[in-house]
């Protein structure tokens, strides 16, 4: 069962691959993997080797850059299942829990996505399968992967270090803490640092930027605030509310059932990352990554539990019920059109809840409004340019005021005509700098002409951009900018958008 659902998952997500457009972090991600560094102002460097592997073996398009996050997605099935096996689980307790993990609604979207949150589950249930192992063997050798493993979790995403620490405090509060007296657990934290250790130095040569990003997202307010009551609600909706009973049975297993008292670092290490998240202010989404052992943990339990006499109709009970989840699978996955998503959500009386407030104003989930619109954009852009006389050709530059913007005229613009790269004042691409000084004719995304003035004597509209689908920030003009008061290497410094 278990490898049927896998290979169930993997052709879902191929098929549904190339139907809508590129997301913007896509486009970001791609360009990224165009300026291979130790680092990035928003996340560690391993999604951008990804995109620069994938770029240069099978191309960019959309079913080559989503291939790996398949791939993530099917492999974050087997491995779960594997786990739930090494908890103690047979054949039922593998098969649900690779199901659970396989419909959780989170991963759905993340694995249709090229996104580091892909690849992010894998390490949090990887380090949770070596520890398991080192529980059960009494290997402690095995730390060295498990630093290793946790080691490229941090150069895949910074809350890594959050699920790392919630494991050494499960370690800690249990006889497990005995690790401690031997060499092995030391040499693992070792490992993980030294992995780690270039995008640390890169951090502080660049004034960790990633820090600033933070305070200034918290400013701002761009995201939406939520409650501990509410972050914790959000949680049945985000893992799809048909695997509730099974990850609720995995986290009181973990805590206080006697079979489960072995492995108890793992419930702590749950706790210890949401409470982290909940004060911290992160994003709903940001414990997802955790689950996959919870689905493990709890198919087990109700594995035992529903073994004989009445309570074993518990198990296509909640087989059927993963099954009726599929009703959703349109929220998460490109299968109707635009239109008929639409239709589909006004039926369901249902609109999936808004991580930032922007996010909101779409008539799409952002994970669908995002990709639409940017064919459109930079062919808007190229015909501005083709409009320049040649003079002002030779000196102009384009500049958006998103990554998504700049990602889709470096990805797109050669399809259209466009000869130049984009600039962008935000994250990474403003820390690249705005290159050529002659530059002075400037073609602007994502801004206003009254907010322009004050760097253009001349500023022109060249076009309106507005979607039916699209994200609400993308519906603006493409402005053309001349006769700057400042050169762009003067004005680079005053427009960083790290937020």
């Amino acid at each position: 069962m278990l490898l049927l659902v896998a290979a169930a998952k993997l052709l879902l997500h191929l098929a549904t691959a190339s139907r809508y457009g590129y997301f913007g972090d896509e486009l970001y991600f791609l360009a990224c993997g165009e300026h291979l560094d130790w680092g990035y102002v928003d996340q560690p460097p391993l999604i951008a080797l990804v995109a620069w592997l994938v770029r240069h073996t099978l191309g960019t398009s959309l079913l080559a850059i989503r291939l790996p996050s398949a791939l993530a997605g099917t492999a974050l099935v087997l491995l779960t299942g594997l786990l739930a096996r090494e908890l103690g689980g047979a054949r039922f307790a593998m098969g649900l829990s690779g199901a659970a993990s396989a419909l959780a609604f989170v991963y759905v979207v993340t694995h249709y996505l090229f996104t580091m949150n892909a690849f992010e589950p894998l390490f949090w249930t990887g380090c949770a399968f070596l520890l398991v192992r080192i529980v059960k063997t009494g290997d402690q050798r095995l730390w060295l992967w498990f630093g290793l493993v946790a080691g490229l979790g941090l150069q895949t995403k910074y809350s890594m270090a959050v699920y790392g620490f919630g494991l050494v405090v499960g370690v800690l509060l249990t006889n497990e803490r005995r690790a401690f007296r031997a060499p092995w657990i030391w040499l693992g934290g070792i490992v993980a640092g030294t992995v780690f250790l270039p995008n640390v130095i890169w951090n502080v040569q660049h004034d960790w930027p990633f820090i600033e990003l933070i305070r200034n997202i918290r400013e701002s307010g761009r995201d939406v605030e939520l409650s501990a009551v509410e972050y914790v609600a959000r949680q049945p909706f985000n893992m799809n509310p048909a695997t509730l009973p099974i990850w609720l049975a995995g986290l009181g297993w973990l805590l206080f059932a006697a079979r489960g008292r072995a492995f108890r670092p793992l419930g702590w290490a749950f706790l210890v990352s949401l409470a982290t998240f909940v004060l911290a202010g992160g994003k709903d989404y940001y414990l997802a990554p955790a689950f996959a052992t919870l689905f493990a943990a709890g198919a087990v339990a109700i594995e035992g539990f529903a073994a004989t006499g009445w309570r074993r109709r518990l198990r296509p009970a909640l087989v059927t019920l993963l099954l009726a989840s599929l009703l959703f699978l349109p929220m998460g996955l490109p299968v109707l059109s635009p239109d008929g998503l639409i239709a589909y959500q006004e039926r369901l009386g249902l609109t999936l809840p808004a991580s930032e407030k922007a996010h909101a104003r779409a008539a799409l989930p952002h994970h669908f409004a995002w990709q639409f619109g940017w064919d459109e954009m930079v062919a808007a852009v190229a015909a501005a340019y083709r409009a320049l006389p040649p003079e002002e050709q030779a000196h102009a530059a384009v500049i958006g005021n998103n990554y998504g913007e700049s990602g889709a005229i470096d990805l797109l613009g050669a399809k259209y005509g466009l000869p130049i790269k984009a600039l962008g004042t935000h994250q990474s691409y403003w820390l690249w700098g705005p290159g050529d000084p002659s530059k002075n004719v400037l073609i602007v995304l994502g801004d206003r002409p009254d907010r322009l003035k004050r760097w253009c004597a001349d500023v022109q509209v060249a076009a309106e951009l507005s979607h039916p689908w699209g994200a609400a920030w993308e519906n603006g003009p493409v402005l053309v900018c001349r006769q700057p008061h400042l050169s762009v290497q003067e004005i680079w410094p005053k427009v960083k958008n790290w937020r």
